[in-house]
């Protein structure tokens, strides 16, 4: 193989773990950020419809839909396998009260419901562990395309 092959294969294949890295990293934060209080996360579930209304696109970031109240799982997965490097993924809560739960929420309601509740930062606190959890995606996708094991 010429040399200008060998550093277009090898180009090639770094764009490739290079996409895969920023899709791992992604479904990462969209696990985690739903991650369930009584499994080690920061998220309450008392249903699972906040955690349901989490959504992903490619285009836009999904907005606030408070004429809905039910949610059901939007593929995310989907979204995020489609992605492409150089692009965007938005991760959005589409339930009216997922600012409320993330950010806490003190004083009157517009239904004249009086709240003094505090935020569970399940958002924010995964946000600040997007320089490890890019790093742990890269660990994980190098191992994988360099054949090597990964713990479970």
């Amino acid at each position: 193989m010429s040399f200008a092959a060998t550093i277009s294969e090898w180009g090639q294949a770094e764009l490739e773990r290079a996409e895969a890295i920023y899709q791992t990293a992604a479904q990462t934060v969209a696990n985690e950020v739903r991650n369930p209080r009584e499994e080690g996360g920061r998220m309450p579930v008392i249903t699972g419809n906040l955690r349901r209304s989490l959504m992903a696109s490619t285009s836009e970031m999904p907005t606030i839909k408070p004429e809905q109240t039910t949610f059901a799982d939007s593929g995310i997965e989907m979204v995020i396998a489609g992605a492409e490097l150089g692009g965007a993924v938005y991760l959005g809560f589409q339930a009216a009260y997922a600012p409320r739960m993330n950010y806490g929420f003190v004083g009157e309601d517009s239904l004249g419901r009086v709240y003094n509740q505090a935020g569970f930062g399940f958002v924010d606190a995964v946000a600040q562990r997007w320089p490890q959890i890019v790093a742990e995606a890269e660990a994980k996708v190098r191992s994988r395309f360099e054949g090597g094991s990964q713990p479970a």
